[in-house]
Parts: structure tokens; sequence; C-alpha cells
């Protein structure tokens, strides 16, 4: 039975998976959306969403900024990217000030072809591509084949290139050419 134990342990030691969770965890708020394993996705949501809610509080609380520096602090001790970082500040805790927890979405895959390991991906919620209120969704556009069209003819012909007359190979400036 494993009463009280919490956590997967990803078949890492203790310091190699607190170096995976960090690096996919800024990978996530990075580029808002990543593709693992189920475990390691579960596992990554665990540690963002503590990361965005104690961001969040320190944002939501200004007047003391001591709390600010400190919660920048905590957070930084996993995100090393200081503009990562910043941005967690500034952009992603702001945006999600009013939701209650529940920032992160995983969602399954299926299996990956080489070695049947079950995939994931995982998301920010209110950075989900067309859920994001600033920006509009784009309009699908239908590819359609092209095919070559062949150049109009034209009434007037191009002059022919000026062609370099050819030197002999036994003329006297090939030999010098030859000799250097």
């Amino acid at each position: 039975m494993r009463h009280g134990k919490r956590g997967r342990k990803l078949k890492r030691t203790a310091s190699h998976r607190r170096a995976t969770l960090a690096a996919l965890s800024t990978s996530l708020l990075r580029h808002k959306r990543i593709t693992t394993t189920i475990a390691k996705a579960k596992e990554t949501r665990n540690v963002v969403e503590k990361m965005i809610t104690r961001a969040k509080r320190a944002v939501a609380r200004e007047d003391a900024p001591g709390i600010g520096v400190h919660a920048r602090r905590e957070v930084g001790r996993m995100i090393k990217d200081r503009s990562v970082l910043a941005e967690l500040f500034s952009t992603i805790a702001p945006k999600v000030a009013d939701r209650q927890g529940g920032y992160t979405r995983v969602v399954k895959l299926g299996q990956r072809p080489g070695d049947g390991a079950e995939m994931a991906v995982i998301e920010l919620v209110d950075f989900a591509l067309g859920l994001d209120k600033t920006e509009e969704p784009k309009a699908e556009t239908k590819k359609t084949k092209r095919t070559k069209k062949a150049p109009a003819a034209t009434t007037e012909e191009a002059p022919p290139a000026e062609e370099k007359p050819k030197k002999k190979k036994g003329s006297k400036e090939s030999k010098e050419k030859e000799s250097r």
C-alpha cells in the first residue's frame, strides 16, 4: 500500500526529478503549451499551479512590496530564466487573478510511435489558442493545389547575352595562368 506517498518519482533521482520539473515548468510558462508524457505533465501541473498561485497572490498584494520580492525569489528557485519569471509576474498572474485555481489543462494524445509511451499536451487554460480574449481567432484557409503555369509568350525577344571568346588551350595566356 502506498499510504502517504505523494508524487511520482518518474524513474529519476531527487535532483534529476527537480531539474526535469524545473525545465518543463519553464518551457510551459514560456510557450504556454508543451507536449510530454502523461506522468510528467501531471507532475508539472502541480509545480506550475503552485507557482502561479504564489505569483498571483504577490501581484494582488501590491501594498506590501516585500511579499512580491519574496515570492519572486521562491519561484526563482525553480525558474532560472529571468524573462520567463518576469512574464509570470507581469502577464500570466494578472490574467488569472480572478480564477480560483485550475490554471492548466492536461489533454491526452495517445501513444508515442517509438516506444508506446502515453503522451499528453499540458497548456495554460487562459492562454489556449482561440480562448485568448486579446487576439481574434484566425479564419482557417483552405489550401488548394497550385499548378505551375507556363510563362506568357512575349512578342519582343531579349537580345542574346554577350559571350566571352574562348581561349585555346595552346595559347600564350592559358599557359601563363597554368604556371601561376
